[in-house]
């Protein structure tokens, strides 16, 4: 289907939901006395990361017709993203995820989504093809391809937007640079063990990778896809398997960039954690500001582990999002710490 004329900068698909987090830290659920209501879900997270540094999101995803869905949508607009394409589901509840907070490294998360979520009954018939293959990024999550019937609605837009672009590079073995289709790795182990695992998972993001131009994971979620449990391992498995750009989040060793032809070690970002569970989907928008940007792989990453740094350093997500200002004043405040980024020639260039 398709909803409006006009494509939108950036498409986001996956998932969306409400964070219910303490506000209290130390503390376990069955001990805390009061909570925060968020918006949240990885996909929704960096959508807003993205509104919040300059970009034009659009999200496609599905809520249900209770109020939790109303709260999202609403919270969706006035943090900058349109929820167009956003599809309510009056069969399945809008999901809520709860954690414990134990700084600095211990995040326990319940996801409360069973038997299934409005976001993973997308179908095909709710793409707008149209976005899908105009956007100038496309960003997809391996959730998403967790189960049916949002795995086919996801590998149609892949496909849609693939055949747009082989189309228009035709000749040519590579995509436009303009354009760029992200695969995130996003795994959780608990969305997957009714459709086959680890297994299943290796096998659907192996199967998205050959549509995108970019991949990006922690160095667990490179395992999932790619069977490669280091670094530079997975990132060339990522890379063979068709992505232009392969990065794997590495923790405290930081972050790993490669091409074919360029390899970049950024170290981590120094942070007081509050919360580590928004650092990555702060990581993300700030990965789509950069790519859209055209920024050379040094300062990409060096701005994306910045964001979440800063993201970790507060207890919420969607709403805790930085700024390019506040982006670059933990840079210029840690420049000591980004003199350790790594810029390398790949053996092969």
């Amino acid at each position: 289907m398709s909803t409006r004329s006009a494509a939108p900068e950036v498409l986001v698909l996956g998932r969306c939901g409400v964070d219910i987090y303490p506000l209290q830290v130390g503390v376990g659920l069955e001990d805390v006395e009061t909570f925060g209501k968020f918006l949240g879900g990885s996909a929704a997270n960096v959508a807003v990361a993205a509104a919040r540094l300059g970009r034009r999101p659009w999200l496609l995803s599905g809520v249900g017709d209770d109020p939790f869905g109303r709260f999202v949508r609403r919270s969706l607009r006035e943090l900058g993203v349109d929820d167009t394409l956003v599809a309510t589901d009056a069969a399945h509840l809008t999901p809520v995820t709860f954690c414990e907070v134990f700084p600095p490294d211990r995040f326990p998360i319940w996801f409360y989504r069973r038997p299934t979520t409005p976001d993973l009954q997308l179908e095909t018939s709710h793409l707008d093809l149209d976005a899908i293959t105009g956007a100038e990024l496309l960003w997809v999550t391996l959730t998403g391809l967790s189960e049916e019937p949002s795995r086919s609605a996801h590998h149609a837009a892949l496909a849609a937007r693939a055949g747009v672009s082989g189309a228009a590079s035709a000749g040519s073995d590579r995509r436009p640079e303009t354009r760029h289709t992200v695969l995130d790795l996003d795994h959780r182990a608990d969305f997957w063990p009714a459709s086959g695992g680890v297994g299943a998972a290796r096998e659907q993001a192996q199967r998205a990778l050959a549509h995108a131009t970019v991949a990006v994971g922690n160095l667990h979620e490179c395992w999932v896809a790619t069977g490669q449990d280091d670094a530079d391992a997975a990132a060339d498995a990522l890379l063979d398997l068709g992505v232009e750009l392969a990065i794997v989040k590495r923790g405290p060793e930081g972050v790993l960039g490669a091409t074919r032809t360029e390899r970049v070690a950024v170290a981590a970002s120094p942070a007081v954690v509050v919360n580590g569970l928004g650092a990555g989907d702060a990581f993300g928008g700030s990965l789509i500001d950069g790519l859209l940007a055209g920024l050379p792989l040094a300062e990409l990453l060096v701005r994306c582990n910045a964001a979440g740094a800063i993201v970790a350093s507060r207890l919420e997500c969607s709403t805790a999002m930085p700024t390019p200002e506040e982006i670059s004043a933990h840079i210029a405040a840690h420049a000591a710490a980004y003199a350790a980024t790594q810029p390398q020639k790949s053996s092969d260039a």
